[in-house]
């Protein structure tokens, strides 16, 4: 049990420190006002035409970095403050998620495995976070078949998020490209704003493979030792 708490408080304490950081750099890099004058919106809709893309909507809401690429509906959604914003942190969202949407009309291969993946992922959400509490309350699938549910479960969304990882990292960098070339943000100040900010995010998603991981061993050790079989 000591073990578990342990596990717990350190997945909790990257997951917590990875979004800390991540909001502290978008809120220090939303005040570098880029020179070209551009907003989120603005960028995002010249980028996604000068990549051939003029099948995707561009859509503002309220959720602050909430913002994502939307596969199954082509939608690129933009929170209001980077939708309207012109500083760096707000042209370089904007552009990582135009990103997504290069990837998805080049059919970039991780993001297509990631794409096939969604369901099965959501599956694995809810068995990970209600088996623990079925087997508590009702004694089922305890020992070895708990066990092997668990590092199934916790194996799929490890995987997926894993492929994640070369997908998040891939649309920064295409951001971080595209953004110099069009001259949307300049060298110096501004170009090393976009660079943290993208870079303070995909901590996030290190973070989450890193604890999908960790839960993943956890549950397969005993099934290798052949503790799993213990009641």
């Amino acid at each position: 049990m000591l073990i578990l708490l342990l596990i717990f408080g350190f997945t909790m304490g990257i997951s917590l420190l990875a979004m800390m950081r991540v909001k502290s750099a978008y809120a220090k890099y939303s005040n570098v006002l880029a020179a070209s004058g551009y907003t989120g919106a603005e960028a995002a809709e010249q980028i996604l035409q000068a990549a051939g893309i003029y099948d995707v909507e561009i859509v503002e809401h309220e959720e602050m970095l909430g913002d994502h690429y939307d596969p199954m509906h082509k939608r690129l959604v933009l929170s209001s403050q980077n939708f309207r914003g012109q500083s760096a942190a707000a042209l370089g969202v904007a552009a990582h998620e135009c990103g997504h949407a290069i990837q998805h009309k080049i059919a970039y291969a991780p993001l297509q495995w990631r794409m096939a993946s969604v369901g099965v992922t959501n599956f694995a959400s809810q068995i990970v976070m209600w088996l623990p509490l079925l087997g508590m309350f009702t004694g089922l699938l305890s020992g070895y078949t708990g066990a092997l549910v668990m590092t199934l479960g916790w194996g799929v969304i490890m995987a997926f998020n894993l492929v994640t990882l070369p997908v998040e990292f891939d649309a920064s960098n295409r951001a971080k490209l595209i953004l110099g070339q069009m001259g949307f943000i300049k060298e110096g100040e501004e170009a090393t704003a976009v660079r943290k900010m993208l870079d303070a995010a995909a901590w996030t998603y290190v973070a989450a493979f890193i604890t999908s991981l960790v839960y993943f061993l956890w549950h397969l050790v005993p099934l290798l030792t052949g503790r799993g079989d213990e009641e």
